[in-house]
């Protein structure tokens, strides 16, 4: 495994705020993990800059073939004017650091790409160094990531079709990566699949991931851990393999995006394989609403996200999520064959259920 970019930028955020307040600055520092546990990240350079301080971390992707790995991830530090207001924490992207400049992303339009995850990583590491100095001292910084090449690097990623311009996004739900594999994957799955039918179980509950899991487990308390399985964007595999196995019932659940992409006919979600058309979501919208105008609203969408964010503003939200999600249990039903019970669960972006239903 290697680590984020949000744990390089945090790494690198500890680093020159040290140097901004004049204290030793270790050659490696560590970085507290959003689900537990922690890194000890090499610092690459580091020192002050007239009233700022700075430092440096190289990505290292680990195994896996990320676009970032290699590259230098940097941040600039200082303190804001003193004020009334206590604390204050302003994100600036600096060179190689996009911008947003389209709606639909977890970020506001003009916002820099730094994730939420990486955002509340980045305030607390300096919360951590700067309360050691100051603890009696409300903290008031101002945090500019900066990414040398990573505009060019941005360009071989889905930056410049989602709005996201000037270069790389800082990432990480996990501050970790883990290597990518196909092969590795799918015996991940089969192998979960394989320990919840030697436990004597006849129900298995796909995700799309960790975040979708755990709100489903909260949904289905009585099902034990054994019974969810994550199978990434690997849809019409884990549901083949889950109807050889000879499970009778499967739930899948999927955030809003990842479920339009499903019922739209994907066997793989991952965005290499294209993202969700909107523009199907759009004539779906039409024919159930009548409304031209919201059709062309959501065909305009820059994102899965923004689109539902158009539907709920209007009220067309739930009959469309509801066709969706009839389309989603269709084509489940073909990827897993006449047998097993199927249920699914649309997911919205706060984790609520949008849609729930069965065949």
């Amino acid at each position: 495994m290697g680590f984020s970019t949000g744990t390089a930028a945090t790494a690198a955020a500890q680093g020159a705020l040290l140097e901004l307040l004049g204290r030793p600055c270790p050659e490696r520092l560590t970085v507290a993990l959003p689900g537990g546990g922690n890194l000890n990240i090499p610092l690459h350079r580091h020192g002050r800059e007239d009233a700022q301080g700075m430092a440096t971390v190289i990505k290292d992707a680990g195994d896996d073939p990320d676009v970032t790995n290699g590259a230098e991830i940097g941040a600039r530090v200082r303190e804001l004017p003193a004020s009334g207001q206590g604390q204050e924490l302003v994100f600036r992207a600096g060179p190689g650091v996009g911008r947003v400049t389209k709606p639909g992303l977890p970020l506001p339009v003009g916002e820099p790409a730094i994730n939420p995850v990486p955002r509340r990583m980045l305030k607390a590491a300096l919360e951590s160094v700067w309360e050691k100095v100051y603890p009696d001292r409300p903290m008031r910084l101002m945090v500019e990531i900066f990414v040398p090449r990573g505009e060019e690097l941005a360009r071989r990623t889905l930056n410049p079709r989602l709005g996201i311009v000037g270069g790389i996004s800082i990432l990480g739900t996990t501050g970790l990566v883990k290597p990518f594999s196909h092969a590795a994957y799918r015996a991940t799955i089969v192998a979960g699949l394989k320990v919840a039918r030697a436990s004597g179980l006849s129900r298995i509950v796909f995700s799309t991931g960790g975040k979708s899991e755990e709100l489903l487990a909260s949904r289905l308390p009585g099902l034990p851990t054994e019974a969810f399985v994550q199978m990434g964007d690997y849809v019409r595999f884990a549901l083949k393999v889950a109807e050889r196995l000879g499970f009778r019932e499967i739930t899948v659940g999927a955030f809003f995006a990842k479920a339009l992409k499903i019922s739209q006919g994907k066997g793989h979600t991952h965005a290499s394989r294209g993202l969700p058309n909107l523009a199907a979501l759009a004539d779906l919208t039409r024919d159930l609403t009548g409304d031209l105008a919201l059709a062309l609203e959501v065909a305009r969408a820059n994102t899965a996200r923004q689109a539902l964010e158009i539907l709920t503003g209007a009220g067309a939200a739930t009959p469309v999520v509801a066709a969706v999600g009839r389309g989603l249990v269709e084509i489940l039903r073909n990827f897993a064959g006449p047998e097993p019970r199927l249920a699914a669960v649309i997911l919205d972006f706060s984790g609520a259920a949008l849609w729930q239903g069965e065949i």
